[in-house]
């Protein structure tokens, strides 16, 4: 079987959709299924792609969001007019943006099924991205949006049980699939937090939380900040690592300053994902995470295999992760009070965190990225085998 890939998005952009594209591309070819994907290139026009399969399309920044980059229709279109290899037998699409478009216009013209992951909860991303817009209205849009590009498909991937919940309530009536994104097992080899403590210059003994993930305003890292504030009243000498690259870097920066942390945060930046990202989750004694946008939540996971203890908030798709037994303290949303007491009752607990972070790490155990691919390739093998007559009316909806 022969599946395309589009994504407006893609490594070295470092973000939930990337690790999920990458990781079911390295499973499903164990299955046998072979995956090609079209994405933005993020270096000159002729440089060589780094992975096998990829096909890189030319793309200019984003406005206000350098790391982000955006394919010209035509050359898109252009792309994946002229694929090598002969016929597809699905097009997966990742994206919602131009990526999406083009992959309904290639899935038509070939007259094959399209499918779709919803990784991204637009409901709230709009919040941030257009502040101007009022509440109301920006949902509206949001979900008018979804609503419309899900009827364009024969079925769509929801990565948890409670977004697929929000697309039925959407009023979304393609199929919809939970396939969430697993863990690949080279997340589950140790980190050298010791290493990352010393090229980051922080002293081995001093109490370390860590949030890893795109540093963006979605991600409710001011929340972070103001719960740390309360944190280093009770253990003075915490610091709060922030890994990852994002727009609201600067922005975050500057409200630590103004809350009086400037010494107490460190902006890691990126991190290289198969060495220095497992170290930093290695060297945390907690993992911090207050996300309330997420489809999934993979990084928890990515926590929990290092045996990192987990203190979160649980809102949409990480409520799929944070139940009882997954070794996380699970605190009320938006309660800074009750964050902090949890953050700093495990800094004071070493067998606590020790207990904790042994249970997650077995939880971790049973999100394999082999069982969710072969879930994956299930559905692609019902899809190819879908009545044409169903596939055409979804194409043209």
């Amino acid at each position: 079987m022969r599946v395309l890939f589009v994504s407006d998005v893609y490594f070295p952009r470092v973000n939930g959709v990337s690790t999920s594209i990458r990781t079911f591309r390295q499973d499903l070819a164990s299955l046998g299924v072979d995956t090609c994907l079209v994405a933005p290139s993020y270096a000159a026009p002729d440089a060589p792609s780094e992975e096998p399969g990829v096909l890189r399309v030319p793309a200019t920044k984003v406005p206000r969001d350098p790391e982000d980059r955006r394919m010209g229709w035509r050359a898109l279109t252009r792309a994946l007019d002229t694929l090598p290899g002969g016929r597809f037998d699905l097009v997966h699409i990742h994206t919602p943006f131009i990526a999406h478009y083009a992959g309904v216009r290639l899935a038509r013209r070939a007259d094959i099924p399209a499918i779709a992951t919803y990784h991204t909860f637009f409901e709230e991303y709009l919040h941030h991205y257009l502040p101007l817009v009022p509440a109301p209205l920006a949902r509206f849009l949001a979900r008018s949006f979804t609503r419309s590009q899900c009827a364009a498909v024969h079925a769509l991937i929801a990565p948890s049980e409670p977004m697929r919940a929000v697309l039925t309530g959407y009023g979304v009536t393609a199929p919809i699939h939970v396939v969430p994104t697993g863990l690949a097992a080279d997340r589950f080899r140790p980190g050298d937090g010791r290493a990352f403590r010393a090229r980051a210059g922080i002293d081995a003994g001093r109490a370390l939380v860590t949030y890893i993930g795109r540093v963006a305003h979605e991600k409710n890292i001011g929340f972070l900040l103001r719960m740390f504030r309360e944190v280093i009243r009770s253990v003075p000498g915490a610091l709060l690592v922030i890994a990852g690259e994002g727009p609201a870097r600067e922005a975050l920066r500057q409200q630590a300053g103004h809350l009086g942390l400037a010494e107490h945060v460190h902006f890691a930046g990126y991190l290289e994902r198969d060495s220095a990202l497992l170290d930093c989750y290695a060297a945390a004694d907690v993992f911090a995470f207050a996300s309330r946008t997420e489809t999934q939540g993979l990084v928890l996971l990515e926590a929990m295999a290092q045996g990192t203890p987990v203190v979160s908030t649980a809102h949409l798709g990480t409520r799929s992760i944070l139940v009882p037994g997954s070794g996380a303290l699970v605190v009320p949303e938006e309660e800074e009070d009750a964050f902090a007491a949890a953050v700093v009752r495990l800094l004071g607990d070493l067998n606590l965190r020790q207990e904790l972070g042994k249970r997650g790490l077995a939880y971790a155990g049973q999100w394999s990225s082999a069982a969710m691919a072969r879930r994956l390739a299930d559905l692609y093998a019902q899809l190819r085998g879908a009545p044409r007559v169903l596939r055409v009316a979804r194409a043209s909806d």
